[in-house]
């Protein structure tokens, strides 16, 4: 029996075997649990059995913290959830939302920036530091007492009508309080004379708490008054947070009449001091604000102290010339850094690829830039293009061979000379080498990593001793990616009315119909706004006619009939009589009848119009900013495409059988403002001689005389039914070129064009 009962709870313990670490873990963390819930439950009847006033707070912790409340310095970062509720005897209102959850979540600007100059220095200093900070910082403005009869170009400037120092101080911060001081987070007061390092200023704000009255600077001590106070000296600039003014702006204007100073800077400091008790620091929170004081006559190439290098403002700058030489110093320091840092890095990456599973062979090349594009299929293949120093092979307009010129021969020359360069670093003193002419030259984009050079060089080297050889030598070189920088672009709404303009000739009265129907359905049937003229283009031989026989008297028919069907709309019509109908000379007639603020649409009888490229339109088109030329869809012809076979379903293959026509121009947003500008340019240019307009569009006139973005994009909100387009031949040959080559191109695909041959020789054979 026992030797039964032994092997009865052997077999007990092999089949709990592997069950036992579960149950030893469950019944370690009961007891656990268990003995935490006692020690809670004999602290809380501690705390209960003990009556008396609570144990005060810790030294410098507030009240609230004691009881387990944030501070108050923590009540708009903890968060909260409102409830909703809605008084049901009030009648319902619409909650307008922003536009941008920035501003509704309260999130503010980083940076705001004020230079302090005067009159007699607001077209030398002042210009110096708008040329050399001010596109560094988001916001910047001028403050002056008297401005000049002319403001200098790209200077936002703020004038306050007396030049006393402390009236300039005293107005400008009440005006950062009233226009800026919900909107940013800090805000840099500096003075004209001052030279500040952007970079430097921007990243000392973003290792700052906002949660802190901070009055940063140079701490200097006032004369004869107190040894602990300091003020902040304006000209090095200084620091000052939200919070801070917030809290400062009541106080002003006791500060105004009751603070004597003649220094605006002091006058500040001592407002801030006696009513806040805050004083000025040159620390804070671990961040040094570092300055330096500029000598009489200082040799800035020279200037090799750490104070110098770490400076974040200098003072005293004297004049504009003093003021470049200090942005060209800095700038060559903080590239040396720049420079220094990336081989460390590059180091570090070679230091740590070898220790990876691929080893050394999984450095790429450059270190620290992303390996070469890999494609998976012929179709993904990225193409080299070839050049020389003279000729590109591989041309804009598809013709095989054109001259190298403006920015891919600078892009060219500096490539080569960066070549030359490179390999003289790599081996002097012993070989010196010098370019004779680039043999081979290829180039392509890859999109994850730049632009890639591949040169081969014939070169002539030099040694030490005199002797030169000429040799041949491949080199690739990488032009990087660099930072992804967003381009700032005004703002603009879907609210905008479009004015739609329709030139028709005679050869288009069989689309206009369909023209006609897709507007009223897609833009007067949706309310949408929009408005269309039409713009008749008689012949002079119809012209002489139209009392008897008038060719778009069918037009017009139809467009009265859309009046009556909508009574609130106008479609208006123009009459012109031409021989050449030029895009521009009928575009100057529309522009004349139209106020300077109204967007226009130039479209095309064959444009199918509707809600969706609309709205791009008004979104894309940009006042005094940027014009818009659409690329539409042109569908192919279809007795090519489908041989007597149904059509395809327009769900299914949308936008497969046609291309986007990249050779017309005819459709185009823009404003009239902005027409009427690049129009003037042009007439100026060409004085009397309008048979010019003749071989000139819209498009010309923009990208010649307007100094604006042109957009021109593929739009697949248009899409065009196939027509054969008869083209002009009183045209310009550049334009009636252009027509026939998308008559051509929008017959069919060249599968579709080899398989209607081949069927055509099948035909014929039998």
């Amino acid at each position: 029996p026992a030797v039964a009962a032994a092997m009865r709870l052997g077999a007990v313990l092999s089949v709990l075997r592997p069950a036992l670490p579960l149950l030893l873990g469950l019944s370690l963390g009961c007891s656990l649990s268990l003995l935490r819930a006692s020690w809670s439950h004999g602290a809380a009847e501690d705390r209960c059995l003990a009556p008396g006033p609570p144990a005060p707070p810790a030294r410098g912790a507030p009240p609230e913290a004691a009881e387990g409340r944030p501070g108050p310095g923590h009540e708009d970062f903890r968060p909260r959830i409102v409830p909703y509720y809605r008084d049901p005897s009030k009648p319902y209102k619409k909650v307008l939302r922003t536009r941008y959850i920035q501003t509704e979540l309260g999130f503010h600007e980083r940076l705001f920036v004020a230079v302090l100059t005067s009159k007699a220095t607001l077209n030398t200093l002042a210009v110096a530091v708008n040329k050399t900070v001010a596109h560094h910082f988001p916001r910047l403005l001028y403050f002056t007492g008297l401005r000049s009869a002319k403001v200098p170009h790209g200077m936002v400037l703020v004038a306050h009508g007396d030049e006393r120092p402390i009236w300039l101080m005293y107005e400008t911060m009440n005006y950062i309080h009233q226009h800026f001081g919900s909107d940013y987070d800090w805000f840099y007061i500096m003075q004209d004379d001052t030279y500040a390092q952007a970079e430097q200023v921007k990243a000392l704000v973003t290792h700052l708490s906002i949660n802190q009255d901070v009055y940063l600077g140079r701490a200097e001590e006032f004369i004869g008054g107190d040894e602990q106070a300091r003020y902040c000296h304006g000209g090095f600039g200084y620091l000052l947070s939200r919070s801070l003014l917030l809290k400062l702006h009541p106080h002003l204007d006791s500060c105004r009449n009751e603070i004597l100073s003649v220094r605006p800077d002091e006058w500040l400091g001592r407002c801030i001091i006696d009513f806040l008790g805050i004083t000025c620091v040159s620390q804070l929170q671990g961040q040094h604000y570092h300055t330096y004081e500029l000598a009489k006559n200082a040799e800035l190439e020279k200037e090799e102290e750490e104070d110098f290098q770490a400076a974040l403002a200098v003072h005293p700058v004297s004049d504009m010339t003093l003021m470049y030489r200090l942005h060209k110093q800095f700038s060559r320091i903080q590239l040396d850094r720049v420079y220094q840092e990336i081989q460390d890095l590059q180091m570090q990456i070679r230091n740590l690829t070898a220790l990876t599973p691929a080893g050394e062979a999984g450095v790429t090349w450059p270190v620290g830039i992303n390996a070469p594009f890999l494609p998976k299929s012929r179709f993904e293949v990225i193409s080299w293009d070839y050049f020389t120093e003279q000729h590109l092979f591989s041309c804009p307009d598809g013709s095989p061979k054109c001259e190298l010129s403006g920015a891919s021969k600078a892009d060219v020359s500096e490539i080569i000379e960066s070549a030359v360069e490179q390999l003289n670093r790599l081996y002097q003193p012993l070989l010196r080498f010098s370019k004779r002419q680039l043999l081979n030259g290829y180039r392509r984009f890859d999109p994850t990593r730049g632009m890639e050079y591949t040169l081969d060089l014939l070169l002539e080297a030099a040694t030490q001793k005199g002797h030169s050889h000429v040799l041949a030598k491949r080199v690739s070189l990488v032009r990087p990616l660099s930072k992804v920088e967003i381009i700032p672009m005004p703002y603009v709404t879907e609210a905008t009315r479009v004015q739609l303009v329709l030139p028709l000739t005679v050869q288009d009265l069989d689309f206009v119909a369909n023209f006609l129907d897709m507007f009223a359905m897609n833009t007067l049937d949706t309310h949408d706004n929009a408005l269309l003229t039409l713009l008749f283009i008689y012949h002079p031989y119809d012209a002489q006619r139209v009392g008897q026989v008038d060719v778009f008297a069918g037009v017009k028919a139809m467009v009265g009939e859309l009046e009556k069907r909508y009574a609130e709309v106008k479609i208006p019509w123009i009459s012109v009589k031409t021989e050449v109908p030029s895009q521009v000379k009928l575009m100057d007639i529309v522009s004349k009848k139209h106020p300077v603020d109204t967007l226009f649409f130039l479209a095309s009888v064959w444009t199918e119009i509707n809600m969706e490229f609309l709205n791009r339109c008004r979104m894309n088109t940009i006042s005094n900013w940027q014009v818009f030329f659409p690329v539409h869809f042109q569908e192919f012809n279809p007795a090519l495409v489908y041989r007597g076979e149904q059509t395809a379903s327009s769900n299914t293959d949308f936008l497969r059988d046609g291309h986007f026509d990249r050779h017309s121009f005819a459709e185009a947003c823009f404003y009239n403002s902005d027409y009427m500008t690049a129009r003037t340019k042009l007439a100026a240019d060409i004085l009397d001689r309008d048979e010019v307009l003749e071989s000139m569009e819209v498009f010309d006139v923009f990208l010649h005389y307007s100094g604006l973005h042109l957009f021109r994009a593929v739009e697949p909100g248009l899409v065009q039914k196939y027509t054969l387009r008869s083209c002009n031949p009183r045209l310009s040959e550049e334009l009636y070129h252009r027509c026939v080559l998308s008559n051509l191109e929008g017959l069919a695909s060249r599968s579709h064009l080899a398989m209607a041959l081949f069927e055509q020789e099948q035909a014929n054979s039998t």
